[in-house]
């Protein structure tokens, strides 16, 4: 495709006009006597001079219970590296926006306005058992309030960390607005994360108590959480602030024995006292203060501590929600995530519209992929989360979702985690699910607990890549051959380093256990001064402004100075070649080496061959669909390919291993023991000999 084609057009939205975007637009258009009308005037607005008042209309738009007022939204003339402050002098709380809607005649008050008491609030269902659990919003505040005054009573007060090890349950979901509730902080991580990884965030955020499920059920199989518990505990004993563990009942009615394990309390032991107090008290705190911990993939090391405002996070959420995705009191939400993953707050978050949330818990898989996706017809979904590798698992199996299942209440399908290949998003409108259903690839990620593109409800959406950047926040390419110093921007259709040049309020405000500040100005700012840069490569289009994904710019590929992505290597492959599995593209550079080569690992599916036929059919069709300077120097067969626990493919450590490097892989890794198979290949020229030597003597035999 050249520069100017434009892609297929697969969506539009029927009547543009009804949409809450559209009804900000013209709200901005009569206060400021201003006449945008696209989408792309919509955000040159947010981003532009004037993007104060973009802030503030949104402000106003959709009012958040708050207390005290702002004299101005923020500095403009601050660095973006100061982390400004936003909206100072105003106070809120959490998890009394979830709970609660702010009042319409007085925003510091709430009500139960689209949040009634008898109005469900969450949903969960778990992996292979179809019995379905409901609780209202009353039923929600009120176990809020016993927790909550449990963790006073126990001397939880504002800043402390609570964190969790637990599954998208009730519980998980009522701890979080407890210690939110309170002003102080959560973390989560998941079930099936090592204990290796799990310490290596708890012992740095140092939490007063920890919350963990008893038993965790995944892929059919129940497994006791108790030794994970007695690790934990025996990890943690040098951390004075650590008081222990509070396991959860991960099966109502039988909870496990923990009598014999040090540090560790029951749930209903720990409520004992507080059962009756169901007075719900809610500290509002500073626009700015911190009240959540997410963590980096730290894929080669110790996790990065991502602290997040809870104002940032509540403004952010109110634009993307309302604006972009269209949720309100009456759309019901699936996202399919654990809650070792930044989706597991857009899981719930969606509450703060009075939508219902679907949790989850366990595989999509089991017992079959139709098994799951029949929620999707059972609890009317309107909004559905899920992932690339989910949707192209539906279409090897040869399931249609459209024809299988009554998706008539579907509008939209949000798809992040991995780039979205051409022929998926093709897939999806001519086989897999309805054509009026809007498609949404996004990314943003962990770092801004956001999106910096993803989609809206006014363009239409063209295949690949993301519809756009979001609403305030200034997206733009910066010339990736520019190492460090001012950065410059590059024409569309041109690929670049994604960067952020204006301030905005979902920055982290600080990484914890960083008291100088250097591991967070190291994260985003040294590359170019007062310029956020996210670590992505990415191209936007010159006529459609989809934003198109080419892979993490650490792991951009440069052979000869041509810069690609791997995603341009796995979208052939994955269209191309269904007897391979998976695969992992990287750049091989090692000190003795003047040039970059291109490697690439193929893991076959079970009972495929991995032959020199079909290296050179991959080769060729890459150089067909690519260009021949695409076609990597080498192609070996792998037996694992590196992942983080929500099944991330990382790229980096297999990089830097044979590019000579000995690492230390991080516990956020679902399969560590992977990587040792990669140091061979810092000596590929050895392994090359070997293989031309073994065919050498096959050709001799025959």
């Amino acid at each position: 495709m050249t520069q100017q084609e434009v892609p297929r057009k697969l969506w539009q939205h029927p009547n543009p006009a009804s949409t809450s975007m559209y009804k900000f637009l013209q709200t901005s258009n009569h206060k400021h006597g201003l006449n945008m009308r696209s989408y792309r005037d919509l955000y040159d607005w947010s981003v532009g001079s004037n993007r104060i008042d973009f802030w503030t209309d949104l402000w106003n738009f959709a009012p958040l219970i708050h207390s005290g007022h702002f004299t101005e939204v923020v500095d403009t003339n601050a660095p973006m590296e100061t982390i400004p402050h936003w909206f100072k002098g105003t106070f809120l709380n959490f998890a009394e926006n979830t709970l609660f809607s702010a009042s319409p005649e007085d925003p510091s008050k709430r009500t139960t306005i689209g949040k009634e008491d008898d109005k469900i609030a969450l949903t969960e269902i778990r992996e292979g058992n179809r019995d379905v659990c409901h609780m209202t919003y009353g039923q929600v505040r009120k176990r809020v309030a016993i927790l909550a005054n449990a963790m006073r009573e126990k001397g939880v007060k504002k800043g402390d960390r609570v964190a969790v090890v637990a599954s998208t349950s009730f519980d998980t979901f009522i701890c979080l607005m407890a210690i939110t509730s309170i002003g102080g902080l959560f973390s989560s991580s998941s079930t099936d994360m090592g204990t290796k990884g799990i310490l290596e965030r708890l012992l740095q955020i140092r939490p007063k108590y920890l919350f963990v499920d008893d038993w965790t059920v995944y892929n059919g199989k129940t497994i006791d959480l108790r030794p994970k518990m007695r690790e934990i505990v025996a990890g943690m004993k040098n951390v004075s602030e650590f008081e222990g563990i509070v396991a959860q009942p991960r099966f109502p009615g039988n909870p496990a024995d923990v009598s014999d394990l040090s540090s560790t309390t029951t749930l209903e032991q720990f409520l004992k006292g507080s059962e009756t107090k169901h007075d719900l008290v809610f500290e509002r705190v500073a626009f700015r203060d911190p009240f959540v911990v997410v963590y980096s993939s730290g894929t080669t090391g110790v996790p990065k501590c991502i602290v997040h405002s809870v104002g940032g996070v509540l403004v952010s959420n109110i634009k993307e929600g309302i604006l972009h995705r269209q949720l309100e009191p009456e759309s019901i939400m699936l996202q399919y995530t654990t809650t070792g993953w930044i989706m597991y707050m857009a899981s719930v978050q969606c509450l703060l519209f009075g939508t219902r949330a679907i949790l989850y818990d366990g595989s999509p898989f089991i017992p079959s992929a139709k098994s799951f996706l029949s929620i999707l017809e059972e609890q009317k979904i309107t909004h559905f989360g899920t992932s690339p590798r989910f949707l192209h698992e539906l279409e090897k199996q040869s399931i249609i979702p459209r024809k299988l299942f009554d998706l008539s209440a579907l509008k939209l399908v949000v798809t992040t985690g991995m780039v979205l290949s051409d022929a998926q998003f093709e897939w999806f409108y001519d086989h897999g699910f309805p054509q009026n259903v809007h498609l949404a690839n996004i990314s943003g990620g962990t770092d801004l607990a956001a999106a910096f593109c993803c989609e809206n409800p006014l363009d239409p959406l063209y295949v690949g890549g993301c519809q756009g950047p979001v609403l305030g926040t200034k997206v733009e390419v910066y010339d990736s051959l520019i190492e460090n110093g001012p950065g410059k921007s590059v024409p569309d259709g041109e690929p670049g380093d994604l960067v952020a040049t204006a301030s905005f309020p979902n920055q982290p405000v600080f990484f914890w256990d960083d008291d100088t500040g250097e591991r967070y100005q190291n994260a985003y700012y040294t590359r170019f001064p007062h310029v956020w840069t996210h670590g992505d490569f990415i191209q936007t289009h010159p006529v459609t402004g989809q934003v198109f994904f080419l892979g993490r710019a650490d792991g951009v590929l440069n052979p000869s100075g041509v810069r690609f992505g791997s995603s341009d290597i796995y979208s052939v492959i994955e269209a191309h070649f269904p007897a391979v599995a998976d695969s992992i593209c990287v750049g091989q550079r090692r000190p003795q080496d003047s040039d970059e080569s291109v490697v690439l690992f193929l893991k076959m599916k079970e009972n495929e061959q991995f032959t020199e036929s079909l290296v050179q059919k991959i080769k060729s069709k890459i150089a067909e669909e690519r260009s021949r300077r695409h076609v990597p120097r080498y192609v070996f067969q792998t037996w694992d390919i590196p992942t983080t626990v929500n099944l991330k493919k990382v790229e980096l450590p297999v990089k830097q291993i044979i590019s000579g490097k000995i690492i230390k892989p991080s516990g956020t890794l679902a399969n560590p023991e992977s990587l040792k198979f990669y140091y061979q290949f810092a000596k590929v020229e050895e392994i090359v000999e070997d293989q031309r030597k073994e065919k050498g003597k096959t050709k001799s035999k025959l």
